[in-house]
């Protein structure tokens, strides 16, 4: 239907008769004069229609944006005072001599190059929402992050191999979505929150190599970040170890963020273990551009009379730090106010501080700690004049959300950054997160091999580590993995520290402990959240905006208005029935 595409015509087809398909982007009447940007998946044409052609003009006069439409003309020159630098094809237009209405358009929505659309329209039109440039740009990203990612696995002898999406349900951390079974009555498959066991089961097929680029379906609380059904490339390997994996991967993504936004991450990428990065960070995921750190100030802040610090600083489970932020004693009592709300989502219950004036240290709390005291604590956080101190004094898990969380926030709102890309590996992870009842939950998954052997696991299971890294950049998690245990008696071991007992562990994962027992091999892999890498690349802060046909934050489907209720004949061939609480 088409000669060329809009964006690729330029200086060198001039005069010539070409046939242009695509969207009416704009439409302009300038004094008899109409132009029309007409738009493909290449870029935009200026497409001007003269009156001296009488039927093509008159049609050009109904025309109104998002018209798609097929037009024939000439190439010619702008006019010098014409040229439009801005895009590629500014120094040509087109001279129509034929236009067809392919297709007429309703008034649309809201309009595509507006800031003031709400999230929520954007979904509901999705499709008129990713006619937007900078979508059909993360969009194209996205393909050929993919794209890379193939050719580097193919280059290293990975197999691309599917694995199923109707599967048996297994904890993997979040809830299962769940699938009726219509010829199975009574019975459910369960869609996979990932393909972990079967890529394992894979390695204990000989196959050593496997990478997917593969859909996982969680039902979990969502945040900008998280999706019910999301892609990740899956990779696990035979006979590898942790560096040898994370050294593999670290050459595919600064292969991949240098081909595809020509970004230079480092030679070789930082490592920090699980432990400093919460106690200097916070969080397990730190963004390592901000240059702030945490201090713990507990020893001094055992005597003190104040007991909003002593308590947590004599708990065994409490923590009392300080994070210092060069010049922010010109942060303004308001804006204090508001960091004293934000980090009150996260369970503080107030934010303490000191600032470093010209004249000396000010703050409502010197006199509870005392100048002895204020002076330790600004020698020890390196406080200057110009500075603030803030302080998180609770249970050690609020004062690492609270803290950590402020951290990153400061970082944003006083542009503190001091790099443009910060990788990092995160390591040394613990097995287990102790309950306080007394259990264990598995920090990772219940198939991550620990750094120990099973006696020694047995003895202080608690205190273990795990054999797991997870990548971060610029403080999102971008892929984590572990090395898996391939032993049966291990493996058992950890199920029955998880509260798995034997007869739970064969109805399960029977499967899986059979094949240990058949010649495992030792393993490992890694999986990398493309929507959050593509997400990272594009600089924007929502997987939404990478995802073509993403879900709200209800886990809902606003184009497509699902989920929906379904035919009662449909819920009769599955043997369901459907109650619903009733309302108060």
């Amino acid at each position: 239907m088409r000669t060329h595409f809009c964006g690729e015509l330029n200086k060198k087809n001039l005069d010539q008769d070409v046939t242009l398909c695509g969207w009416v982007n704009r439409r302009r009447d300038h004094g008899g004069v109409i132009f029309l940007d007409i738009r493909d998946k290449k870029g935009l044409a200026q497409v001007v229609i003269n009156p001296e052609t009488i039927d093509t003009f008159k049609l050009a006069e109904t025309i109104r944006n998002e018209f798609v439409l097929k037009i024939t003309g000439k190439v010619i020159a702008r006019d010098n005072e014409m040229i439009n630098n801005k895009i590629s094809t500014g120094e040509i237009e087109v001279l129509a001599n034929h236009i067809e209405i392919l297709n007429a358009s309703k008034p649309i929505p809201f309009q595509l190059d507006s800031m003031e659309t709400s999230e929520e329209v954007r979904l509901k039109y999705r499709y008129l929402d990713l006619r937007r440039e900078e979508m059909q740009k993360r969009l194209r990203l996205r393909s050929k992050v993919t794209h890379f990612m193939r050719d580097f696995m193919d280059k290293n002898d990975f197999l691309d191999i599917e694995t199923p999406f109707l599967t048996k349900a297994t904890p993997e951390g979040a809830r299962d979505y769940l699938v009726p079974s219509r010829t199975h009555e009574g019975g459910f498959f369960a869609l996979p929150q990932s393909p972990q066991l079967f890529k394992q089961l894979l390695m204990m097929s000989g196959f050593e190599r496997y990478y997917q680029i593969v859909k996982c379906f969680r039902d979990e609380d969502l945040r900008a970040d998280r999706q019910p059904e999301f892609t990740q490339l899956d990779v696990e390997t035979s006979f590898m170890n942790e560096d040898e994996i994370t050294s593999l991967m670290e050459n595919m993504i600064r292969g991949l963020f240098k081909d595809l936004g020509d970004i230079d991450l480092p030679n070789e990428f930082p490592t920090i273990t699980y432990h400093n990065a919460i106690k200097l960070y916070g969080v397990d995921r730190p963004d390592m551009r901000i240059p702030l750190q945490m201090v713990d100030v507990n020893e001094i802040m055992e005597k003190v009379e104040f007991k909003v610090f002593s308590g947590p600083a004599n708990s065994e489970n409490g923590r009392v730090a300080a994070l210092k932020v060069p010049g922010g004693a010109s942060i303004s009592r308001k804006q204090i106010d508001d960091y004293t709300k934000f980090v009150s989502i996260y369970g503080a219950k107030g934010l303490a501080y000191i600032k470093i004036n010209d004249d000396g240290p000010s703050s409502p709390i010197i006199k509870f700690l005392g100048d002895e005291v204020t002076q330790k604590v600004i020698d020890l956080t390196g406080a200057k004049t110009g500075d603030i101190i803030f302080f998180g004094a609770d249970k050690s898990k609020i004062v690492n959300e609270a803290l950590g969380s402020l951290r990153e926030k400061l970082g944003n709102d006083l542009k503190l950054f001091n790099k443009e890309w910060a990788p990092i590996w995160v390591v040394d992870f613990p097995m287990f997160d102790e309950a306080d009842d007394g259990t264990f939950n598995a920090i990772h998954h219940p198939f991550t091999a620990p750094s120990v052997s099973t006696e020694a696991l047995l003895d202080n299971p608690g205190k273990s580590l795990s054999r797991a890294y997870d990548l971060v950049i610029n403080g999102s998690e971008v892929g984590g993995g572990s090395i898996r245990i391939h032993q049966s008696d291990m493996q058992k071991t950890v199920l029955k520290l998880l509260g798995i007992g034997d007869e739970e562990a064969r109805e399960k994962f029977g499967f899986l402990l059979d094949a240990l027992d058949y010649g495992c091999p030792p393993h490992g892999g890694i999986a990398f959240g493309l929507d959050r890498l593509v997400m990272t690349l594009s600089k924007t802060e929502s997987i939404r905006d990478v995802i073509a046909f993403p879900k709200t934050q209800t886990a809902a489907c606003l184009l497509t208005d699902a989920p929906s209720s379904v035919s009662k004949s449909q819920l009769k061939e599955l043997n369901i029935k459907v109650t619903l609480p009733t309302k108060n």
